[in-house]
């Protein structure tokens, strides 16, 4: 199981306010290339985003379901995406001093790619999340520091 740590500026509830609005999802997933729809439900428990990963014109169309919500502590997604297969990715969130920090977990549990020996996926899996965490902490500290001037003016 591939693991990153990110520390960001803002408080686990911006970064919940990003994971919270399911078309954000391709703003900070990596390979996530376009949003088709979102449940309006989302991220209740059982809640899916319909998006696409890849680039035109190899694009290919699949969801991601939301298996555990637990704001602004704990999500668990299980992302889809045949032909390489499904993924399930862990997003725990705790306070820190000037922030937070934000770990992410993520394993191949179906298809091909949950063949591939955990070391060699790991490596890659890592590269993008490193990425992936880059861009949530973008958005997240992003809407901090706006909600911090609102509220100073």
């Amino acid at each position: 199981m591939s693991t990153n740590v990110r520390r960001m500026k803002c408080t686990p509830q911006d970064v919940f306010d990003v994971l919270a609005d399911g078309w954000l999802f391709p703003a900070w997933v990596v390979g996530a290339s376009r949003m088709r729809d979102v449940d309006p439900n989302w991220p209740a428990v059982g809640s899916k985003l319909q998006h696409s990963f890849g680039v035109w014109p190899m694009l290919i169309n699949d969801e991601t379901v939301v298996k555990e919500f637990d704001p602004p502590h704990r999500m668990v997604i299980r992302p889809k995406g045949w032909p390489i297969g499904e993924a399930l990715v862990e997003l725990d969130v705790k306070p820190s001093r000037g922030g937070c920090l934000v770990r992410i977990k993520e394993r191949a549990v179906t298809g091909p790619g949950a063949l591939v020996p955990a070391p060699l996926l790991d490596v890659g899996l890592y590269a993008r999340n490193t990425e992936t965490l880059r861009r949530l902490a973008f958005l997240a500290e992003g809407r901090s520091a706006n909600g911090e001037k609102t509220e100073q003016s």
